[in-house]
């Protein structure tokens, strides 16, 4: 017998890509996967990639999620907070929501609204020191997927003191499936393809965890939806503050990550050589004209932005090799 594993919020897109890494995870067991309007409902009438898997969903209640080693909480912002709070002490939490990211209440009230329920170890193990505190923690935090995609490309170049952490500016453009799986007009086939819009201009909700963790202190944001299901690209451009290469340092960096590629000089990165990875590709290079570093990201976000950088935390805190159940390769064309 594994590790007994439990989906809370299985029936959305970040909790059925979770159910599938699960499934075919060597040392975790799924025993239960619960939901909200779709309890009762067998899997594959909500995921029918899911083909051959035999779980019924339950209830999301503590009692149908108590007898797991180790949960995933894929859950709506703000709702996760009060369900953790009900499980057994020794039960191994990973959020995937935005309940205990941020270490500063005052973000939390201004950009998600209600009480902050606390912080939680963040979850992206490529930061420096990151992976220990993961490793030794019973509760995690996964980061958001915009903030995985903007905080790995930017992070480093602020630490290596050759990008100046005020006046950053980002353009991103994300799939639908960010969005989630509620029916919304705007999300609609028709309204989608063949169009880019911006939303949330100057106040999504992301910034301040991308500023906690990249060491930011001015960013600018403009998230784009774009035609696709999944995926993330965002341009990522700062301010030097510093002698340095940016693509060198973003090399040594990550020598040696098995889900982060600086990919060879001239080659930029494309949401669909992500798809279905648990891997995030970095380009970077200096614009000629306004001498501002420019940092391009791409990364799945329901893989390496949601639930496989879920389970990559999850590996870490049960002992397991990091790399265990994910590939670091994506699915083409």
């Amino acid at each position: 017998m594994g590790i007994r594993v439990a989906v809370a919020g299985a029936s959305g897109y970040a909790g059925g890509e979770l159910l599938r890494l699960l499934t075919g995870h060597p040392e975790f067991d799924l025993v239960a996967a619960t939901a909200h309007s779709q309890a009762g409902a067998h899997v594959t009438a909500v995921h029918p990639q899911l083909a051959g898997l035999d779980l019924t969903l339950s209830a999301t209640e503590p009692a149908a999620l108590a007898d797991a080693d180790l949960v995933f909480l894929a859950l709506p912002h703000g709702q996760s907070a009060a369900l953790a709070a009900q499980l057994p002490a020794g039960v191994r939490v990973v959020d995937l929501g935005a309940d205990f990211r941020l270490r500063d209440p005052e973000p939390w009230v201004r950009y998600y609204g209600g009480t902050h329920a606390g912080t939680w170890t963040y979850g992206l193990p490529e930061l420096p020191g990151q992976r220990e505190l993961i490793a030794a923690s019973d509760r995690v935090a996964n980061t958001g997927c915009y903030a995985a995609t903007i905080t790995l490309a930017l992070a480093p170049l602020i630490a290596a003191g050759i990008a100046s952490p005020a006046d950053v500016v980002v353009v991103a453009a994300s799939g639908t499936s960010g969005a989630g799986r509620s029916a919304k007009v705007n999300l609609l086939a028709s309204e989608v393809m063949g169009d880019l819009s911006p939303y949330k201009v100057g106040a999504h909700q992301h910034v301040p965890e991308i500023k906690q963790a990249s060491g930011a202190t001015s960013l600018s944001m403009t998230p784009v939806l774009a035609p696709m299901p999944r995926g993330i690209l965002a341009t990522v451009t700062a301010v030097p503050a510093g002698e340095g290469d940016p693509r060198a340092v973003l090399e040594q960096a990550y020598a040696g990550e098995p889900f982060v590629h600086v990919l060879p000089a001239g080659r930029w990165p494309h949401t669909a050589a992500t798809a279905g990875s648990n891997s995030c590709h970095l380009q970077a290079t200096v614009d000629v004209d306004s001498g501002r570093i420019v940092v391009v990201s791409a990364l799945d976000n329901l893989g390496k932005g949601a639930a496989g950088q879920a389970v990559q935390c999850a590996n870490l805190m049960s002992g397991l090799p990091e790399t265990m159940g994910l590939s670091a390769y994506g699915v083409a064309p």
